[in-house]
């Protein structure tokens, strides 16, 4: 009996010291062998890794890409302080994980990123007006932070993907004199194009007056004595034809018109014009 439970404690101690001596290490990680306080120049990739726990361990760091979130004061080109809320998207890259934990130490955030970050944020912000944060700018303040935290990263093992501004909060005042600007901007723009139609429809009916004016002319043009006087007598004509008395009141030229019908069994009538033509029309 005595024997069975040293062997079952025995067996346990072993399984222990195994498992204490083993480390698994992820996709999206390296680790980093440190034996006697020194760091090993070659760190583990992923899978299942043996190490003596006694004198070595063996310290994970993440290869991902981690989101920094940094909340501060940025200052404008007019010498305003805008709060602002960035991101810092970066990694770590794996084969120099061992050189930053030699020369940088574990808590890289704190010690290089941030400080890099906040006076690279300062330094370009300063060149820029506080308005141009909120237009198509922003895109290239937060190229020009990072590639100026690039500079004096570069080398470090630690590469800055991308730096996002999430949110501008700016002065009450400069925020309602940009907000005027914008609104007096709209308006602008809606009464160029009130004047831009109102110059259409007033071009559109110089064009219909033209037209009109055109066609007059050409009607003026064609109608010389010659064909006025035809036309009377074509008039004439037709209104000879009617089955009811008419009388005709002429100068010669033109017809002045007169209608008057009369009555069944009233008389032939008939009127003679100066060019000497006579037309007439008996009772229906």
């Amino acid at each position: 009996m005595m024997k069975s439970r040293i062997l079952r404690w025995g067996f346990l101690l072993l399984a222990v010291c195994f498992l204490s001596s083993c480390v698994t290490i992820r996709q999206g990680e390296v680790g980093v062998k440190r034996t006697l306080g020194k760091y090993a120049d070659r760190p583990y990739t992923d899978g299942l890794k043996v190490y003596n726990p006694l004198v070595s361990r063996v310290i994970k760091v993440s290869t991902q890409t981690e989101n920094l979130e940094v909340g501060l004061n940025i200052p404008s080109k007019e010498g305003l302080n805008i709060v602002s809320e960035v991101s810092i998207l970066y990694n770590v890259v794996g084969k120099d994980a061992p050189e930053i934990l030699r020369n940088i130490g574990p808590d890289y955030e704190r010690n290089i990123i941030l400080p890099v970050f906040r006076s690279a944020v300062a330094d370009v912000t300063s060149r820029f007006y506080a308005k141009d944060m909120h237009t198509g700018e922003r895109a290239t303040i937060e190229k020009a932070i990072r590639d100026q935290m690039m500079t004096h990263l570069d080398g470090k093992g630690i590469e800055v993907e991308a730096v996002l501004l999430k949110s501008i909060q700016m002065p009450k005042s400069l925020a309602r004199a940009i907000e005027d600007k914008l609104e007096a901007e709209q308006e602008a723009q809606r009464m160029e194009f009130v004047l831009q139609q109102a110059k259409q429809e007033a071009q559109q009916k110089r064009i219909e007056a033209e037209g009109v004016r055109d066609a007059q002319l050409i009607i003026a043009e064609g109608l010389d004595p010659a064909i006025l006087q035809f036309k009377s007598i074509e008039a004439f004509m037709e209104l000879s034809k009617s089955p009811n008395a008419k009388i005709i009141v002429t100068d010669g030229d033109l017809p002045m018109i007169m209608d008057s019908e009369l009555g069944v069994g009233a008389a032939n009538r008939s009127v003679k014009n100066r060019s000497g033509f006579q037309f007439g029309s008996l009772d229906k």
